[in-house]
């Protein structure tokens, strides 16, 4: 076995995985583990955030950390090296190669200079292969490999195609959605590849500077620094990445893809706040979530059983409209790290303790930042509980897949008719987007209209279910 191959089987490279579908790159967020640090199987070593949601990363094997490859705050492509493990600590490391002898110079012809040895005797000279020059026409010098590219081109009667430049899928399509050609934009990204700041500089109109004003360089105000002026910041730049850069993407993505159609109720809720709380006394739900979102998740449940094509989905490859047979409940989160929608899976065939359970369990799971990716994947319609932060309601984006999205508004005491009389009564007002594709003026009313109902009389939570 030769010393390259015992260090390779010594020392374990553990890469990036692709911890959601398809992800391409996660930010590494935290390190529990330095070098010198003994691991075992399946001990986290690392957070890492993805374009979905902060996952704790185990390495899958025994050893102690030889080196960290990245520092926190560092954006990694899926696939590259991240740590390095020695998996046999304690040995001895193997000799290095002692260097060959090196042959005794054996007498050979001088290389005509300007000329490459070849199988066979020398090849032509450098000279030898050299246009002359047209008159008043200066020459630049090119590699070997570019002067031949450029001579064959020439001979074959074709003018040699510019290099295309190096950048990935998605900064291609934003690229062309912003209309810049990428052949003239200045990369800055490794290996000359072009980046998505790169798209955004070129696509921003470089600043005029007001007559008699000193050029101002770049290297002398880096755009990632606070604008100082008087001693006070005015101005303070942050990175868009991870959750919040995903979230961006998505809704930019849905605003302009989805014709969006937002529709709006106010309803009488006082009956469902009374079972609200009759439930939280009722033993079968000890020690579980009971509020009004619960009922109102439970609510969208019935309306989507009695309206079953707005549960649907937009397939454009294959110009299909895809009928979904089950319901996965997302439910709009808003964490420090940005929105995220993790949803409850098979929502239709839980039961109310059982709902509630699921919810509680994803709320909590969101404020401690660990929600995984497979959480927020497959979801198929959506509620935004906007009445939390006390506004009436909005105009909801659609979840990138889904036909239709709920925003519920803060629960307020108001003037009400009922039964004749001006009494105060507790109403909040419903907002349902959807996909017109999928989902016409008739199916998005009638959706809207069956859950306004239902937390108008929740008794209809039995008669319809």
């Amino acid at each position: 076995m030769t010393t390259m191959t015992q260090n390779a089987a010594r020392y374990r490279e553990f890469k990036m995985p692709d911890v959601g579908e398809g992800l391409t790159e996660a930010e590494i967020l935290k390190w529990y583990v330095q070098p010198g640090d003994t691991v075992t199987d399946g001990q986290v070593v690392c957070e890492v955030e993805t374009a979905k949601a902060a996952v704790e990363l185990p390495i899958p094997y025994d050893g102690v950390v030889r080196s960290l490859h990245f520092e926190e705050g560092v954006t990694v492509d899926v696939g590259t090296s991240i740590i390095t493990v020695d998996v046999a600590p304690g040995t001895e490391e193997p000799p290095a190669p002692a260097p060959a002898a090196e042959p005794a110079p054996v007498a050979e012809e001088e290389a005509p200079k300007g000329r490459q040895p070849v199988l066979v005797g020398y090849g032509v000279s450098e000279a030898s292969t050299k246009r002359r020059p047209r008159k008043g026409t200066p020459v630049p010098e090119q590699a070997p490999a570019e002067a031949l590219r450029a001579v064959q081109t020439e001979l074959n009667g074709q003018v040699p195609a510019p290099a295309r430049p190096l950048a990935k899928p998605p900064v291609r399509k934003l690229a062309k959605d912003l209309g810049i050609d990428l052949a003239t934009v200045v990369p800055t990204g490794p290996d000359g590849i072009v980046t998505r700041e790169d798209v955004h500089a070129a696509a921003t109109p470089a600043p005029t500077a007001p007559v008699g004003a000193a050029p101002v360089s770049r290297e002398t105000t880096p755009a990632a620094q606070p604008v100082v002026q008087g001693g006070e910041a005015r101005e303070t730049r942050i990175p868009v990445k991870g959750v919040r850069k995903a979230t961006a993407q998505a809704m930019v993505g849905s605003a302009f893809t989805a014709p969006h159609v937002t529709e709006f109720v106010t309803v009488d809720v006082t009956r469902t706040m009374k079972l609200v709380e009759e439930l939280k006394a009722d033993k079968d739900m000890a020690g579980l979530r009971v509020n009004p979102l619960l009922l109102i998740a439970k609510a969208l449940l019935v309306a989507i059983k009695r309206n079953p094509d707005v549960n649907a989905s937009w397939d454009e490859d294959n110009q299909e409209i895809v009928l979904k047979h089950y319901v996965n409940l997302g439910i709009a989160a808003a964490t420090p790290r940005g929105l995220i929608v993790p949803n409850i899976k098979d929502a239709h065939a839980k039961t109310l303790p059982q709902l509630a359970e699921s919810l509680g369990e994803l709320v909590s799971t969101a404020r401690e930042g660990k929600t995984s990716p497979a959480a927020m994947s497959g979801g198929t319609v959506t509620i935004t509980n906007v009445g939390v932060f006390g506004v009436d309601t909005g105009t909801p984006i659609l979840n990138p897949g889904e036909a239709a999205i709920l925003a519920v508004g803060a629960i307020k005491l108001q003037p009400w008719v009922h039964k004749g009389k001006v009494k105060p009564r507790q109403v909040t007002t419903l907002a349902l987007s959807f996909d017109h594709r999928l989902v016409d003026g008739e199916l998005g009313s009638k959706v809207l209209a069956d859950v306004a109902a239902v937390l108008e009389r929740p008794k209809r939570l039995i008669t319809w279910a």
